[in-house]
């Protein structure tokens, strides 16, 4: 029954009109998969003589130790976001003389089998080999492989427990950015913690005995929940939800924009994929930790300190802006056979990632830490991407041909994606970077933050001027648009 449930999906897979449409995309997310793949690897090979070349004094296993259980919550905030639910076309196999039991097995075995799952394994198990290779006790280390495995595993059905649940992500996030606060303010020392918890497994086999259990009950109660939604009635019935509505009449002040506004803000926080770009938003404010605290980007690569400044108020522009129309497409036609002025509801769409923006910028202040000069790129990224990237981020919206399903799963899968995305990166990231690595190195650190600071004003000044532009450009495609959202797939 398995080797015919596999034979299915398989079938179902390459014989989808998406695969058939969007291979150029597959073809980039197995590079982008393959890319992990080899960093993951090169860091199970490597990670204990590097550790152990430039703190000498310290155990590497000891080290790692410290640092999982931030990764360990770290990992389930990124999979809510990105990894998909355990699905598969029940419907059809329903009438058919198969227990509901094997459905549900079937369904949840497959997902251990997520890339999410499997690129883990690329850096625990030849961290284990080499540990054994440099003398630990294979006991001990298998010990410890085992537990991380399980880990891996239960965090794979603990995400599956809480995807649907805003609470449980808002939860993760304020305990990953409490605990880093704290550990970064040396105000509690949460490493300590981590290792005494991971060590635990290397120690004694018998805490192993503890993500085994926690394993065991998050599949059960993932078996149950599924077994529970497993009829045909359910299968073949339109569900419906109960619109729940909220007194927006404070937009009513911006006019024209109100109407758009207000529907924008519907589409972002009832639909899983556009709340998630939304969340996601908040979640990349923390992004620039990784750059700021590292002294090798201050000294050899300053110009990835600007990268990481974009992101910190620029990741809800870039993640809703680069799919501008697309978030309407099922509803683009309706909208276009409106007595409206295209250009009222592309400003609508430029003013909502301009006032994230301006939020994340305001939220982003506690970055005076690391010193004024890294808070200066902040300030220079907020009116580069207020008055560049956001209108950069609406001409290439044009070019957008690809339908978004918005009942579709969040952040984890592709529709809607093609080469525009990625091709907009470049002026979006690379036009900064370059800007300040040409002004900072022949003029001074000054001038680099000017220099992007400026763009972003130029922008600003010339703003009726583009949009009037960019305007034609819509208007000039409209019916191809129109046809291409048309497409179910």
């Amino acid at each position: 029954m398995i080797s015919r449930f596999l034979s299915l999906e398989w079938k179902q897979f390459f014989r989808s009109m998406f695969w058939q449409k969007s291979i150029a995309v597959n073809i980039l997310m197995g590079v982008f998969a393959l890319y992990f793949v080899i960093v993951f690897s090169f860091l199970g090979f490597q990670s204990f003589y590097i550790l152990k070349k430039e703190l000498p004094n310290q155990d590497p296993l000891k080290i790692v130790n410290g640092i999982l259980l931030f990764y360990v919550i770290g990992d389930l905030i990124f999979r809510y976001i990105m990894q998909k639910l355990p699905v598969m076309n029940v419907k059809p196999l329903l009438v058919l003389n198969i227990r509901k039991s094997k459905l549900v097995n079937y369904v949840l075995s497959k997902s251990i089998f997520s890339f999410f799952n499997v690129v883990g394994l690329f850096f625990y198990i030849p961290f284990s080999l080499i540990l054994i290779k440099e003398g630990y006790p294979a006991s001990n280390v298998l010990s410890w492989l085992t537990a991380m495995l399980l880990i891996i595993v239960t965090a794979n059905f603990l995400n599956f427990l809480t995807n649907k649940s805003n609470i449980a992500f808002g939860v993760l996030l304020v305990i990953l950015g409490s605990i880093i606060a704290l550990q970064q303010f040396d105000i509690y020392n949460f490493r300590q913690d981590s290792v005494a918890i991971f060590t635990s497994f290397y120690n004694n086999w018998l805490f192993v005995l503890v993500p085994a259990v926690v394993l065991v009950v998050s599949y059960y109660l993932n078996y149950k929940t599924l077994q529970t939604q497993l009829y045909l009635d359910d299968a073949v019935q339109v569900k419906t939800k109960e619109a729940t509505t909220a007194d927006l009449s404070f937009v009513d002040k911006l006019g024209d924009l109100a109407p758009f506004i207000k529907n924008d803000m519907r589409l972002i926080w009832r639909n899983k994929r556009t709340k998630t770009v939304f969340l996601m938003s908040f979640l990349m404010l923390f992004y620039a930790i990784i750059f700021f605290g590292n002294k090798t980007y201050e000294e050899k690569m300053p110009a990835f300190l600007i990268f990481a400044s974009l992101f910190v108020t620029g990741g809800f522009a870039i993640n809703f802006g680069q799919f501008i129309p697309a978030w309407d497409s099922e509803y683009y036609k309706m909208i276009m056979s409106q007595n409206i002025r295209y250009r009222k509801f592309l400003e609508s769409k430029w003013l909502l990632m301009c006032v994230m923006t301006f939020v994340l910028y305001v939220l982003s202040i506690p970055y005076i830490y690391y010193g004024i000069d890294k808070f200066l790129m902040i300030t220079a990224g907020a009116i580069f991407n207020i008055g560049f990237n956001t209108l950069f981020l609406l001409f290439a919206g044009s070019f957008n041909r690809k339908r978004i399903d918005l009942q579709a799963s969040g952040f984890g899968n592709t529709q809607g994606t093609s080469a525009t995305q990625f091709l907009i990166i470049l002026p979006l990231m690379g036009l900064p970077m370059l800007l300040f690595w040409v002004f900072n190195k022949f003029i001074g650190f000054n001038a680099g933050i000017i220099a992007i600071a400026a763009v972003g004003v130029l922008g600003l000044i010339l703003k009726d001027y583009l949009m009037n532009l960019i305007e034609k450009k819509y208007i000039k495609d409209k019916y191809a648009t129109i046809h291409a959202f048309n497409q179910k797939k």
